[in-house]
């Protein structure tokens, strides 16, 4: 397995800043197939392999712990990590070619790729293409000024119930209450997402999950944190009541 201290980087990157990274122009002209070989094998004729898609997407991945938990939890589901810091994406993709070196047949639903979700989602998924997507502990860019750079916000929701299905799910959580209460509000005044009741969240196995499979999680839990999760279900929109 590839060693984390060898490809430490910052903790957080400027998402608005323009990196240097390929961006397919449209979702149709990117290959899953190098990432997915098992799922895309040469000799399936090309109409079926366009019926494979990605189904979950972790966004900010870090070291990949969360893709890494669910790969077994849904091995017939493809799934992504997305990740903007280039050490920390080499790292991902030299821990998945190390599990399925390790252990035959398994962890080839997923992969990482390099990327900036705040800007090239629709780039890379489909309308209604995402059954999960997951933000867990994003930055908090605490400054005022800087709220613009969060991950969750009215905009980049309306972007999110883009690429969602009816009735995927958007799973957040974090360490810092300011940024809880903003993630809570934020989607509680979108009128395309609702939240999950207490039953649905006791029996969704991501949820404990979300806590217990990432670096950051994990570090909370030593320290006997506190965090706020928001998990909301992507809706239809209501219907306007003047009928239009």
């Amino acid at each position: 397995m590839p060693k984390k201290r060898f490809y430490r980087a910052r903790a957080h990157s400027n998402p608005l800043s323009d990196s240097q990274f390929p961006v397919p122009v449209k979702p149709d002209e990117f290959d899953w197939s190098e990432h997915f070989p098992v799922f895309f094998p040469a000799t399936e004729p090309e109409d079926n392999a366009k019926d494979l898609k990605v189904r979950f997407a972790d966004i900010g991945c870090g070291f990949g712990g969360l893709i890494v938990k669910l790969a077994l939890l849904f091995p017939e589901k493809l799934m992504v990590g997305m990740e903007l810091r280039d050490k920390v994406t080499e790292y991902v993709k030299e821990r998945i070619l190390a599990l399925r070196e390790q252990y035959k047949g398994q962890y080839e639903n997923i992969t990482v790729l390099r990327t900036n979700a705040m800007k090239y989602l629709p780039n890379y998924f489909e309308k209604g293409q995402l059954e999960k997507m997951f933000f867990l502990f994003p930055d908090p860019h605490f400054k005022e000024k800087n709220h613009r750079r969060r991950i969750i916000s009215t905009a980049l929701l309306a972007e999110y119930a883009y690429v969602m299905a009816i009735g995927g799910i958007l799973y957040t959580i974090t360490d810092v209450q300011e940024l809880g209460e903003w993630m809570k509000s934020t989607l509680d005044s979108h009128p395309l997402f609702e939240p999950l009741t207490a039953d649905e969240l006791e029996k969704d196995v991501c949820v404990e999950l979300l806590s217990t499979a990432t670096e950051e999680g994990q570090k909370v839990e030593r320290n006997q944190g506190t965090t706020y999760r928001a998990i909301y279900r992507r809706i239809v929109a209501p219907k306007d009541p003047a009928g239009a």
